[in-house]
């Protein structure tokens, strides 16, 4: 029988408020106080620092008092991968899950997290692909939905942004992921229309639980 998963779907939350919730449910899934959880959060302006040389403070584009000015927080992850934006309409999703004993293998993990929001965009009438040599989910040159994942004893945290109804305009404030040359995108941009956030989100879990074989258990909490 497949694993369960307890969904939580906390709505708008600080990005410090959902780091230290997801530091506290590593060290309880490590230690098997709890099962696998699926965080589903939606972020205030903020752009999240990687853990790679400089985390990403270089392709930082605007200045501190235009990000103050524009009420955009800058935070340090532990996750892996460059400076990225998360703001109002993205869903963001962090998977605290235990890849033992059967799933260890980081980039077949990341590639999983990556069919999970390709099936989700196809669902809403967006073909989104793989790029070779590059994370996250595409359309064209332009990144749909972006990752970033951290894997301690097997446990994950951090994970995906994915852009739903997102202001695209942040991006401008930063080199995203560190990538000159492509562009960011947003499902209402490519489908011309407002998508339901509520609707975007059930479907993702719907197939995250089938990627990774688990069964859903859906708490909301606001």
């Amino acid at each position: 029988m497949p694993r369960s998963v307890l969904v939580r779907r906390l709505g708008p939350t600080p990005y410090a408020k959902a780091l230290a919730l997801q530091r506290d449910l590593v060290a309880a899934r490590k230690a098997g106080d709890t099962g696998d959880v699926l965080l589903l959060v939606e972020h205030p302006h903020v752009l999240t620092l990687g853990v790679r040389g400089d985390g990403g403070r270089a392709h930082i584009l605007a200045p501190p008092d235009q990000l103050a000015a524009r009420g955009v927080e800058v935070h340090e992850t532990g996750r892996g991968g460059d400076v990225t934006y998360h703001g109002p309409g993205q869903i963001v999703g962090y998977p605290i899950i235990d890849l033992k004993p059967d799933r260890c293998d980081v980039h077949r993990y990341v590639r999983d997290l990556e069919e999970v929001l390709i099936r989700t965009a196809r669902d809403c009438g967006v073909t989104a692909t793989r790029v070779e040599g590059l994370t996250g989910v595409w359309v064209g040159r332009e990144k749909l939905a972006a990752i970033g994942v951290r894997i301690a004893r097997w446990v994950t945290s951090h994970g995906f942004a994915l852009n739903v109804t997102t202001d695209l305009d942040y991006f401008n404030l930063i080199v995203p992921c560190g990538i000159a040359d492509r562009g960011v995108t947003s499902l209402e941009k490519l489908v011309g229309r407002r998508l339901d956030r509520h609707a975007v989100e059930n479907a993702l879990i719907t197939h995250f639980c089938a990627v990774f074989d688990r069964r859903p258990q859906v708490v909301v909490t606001q």
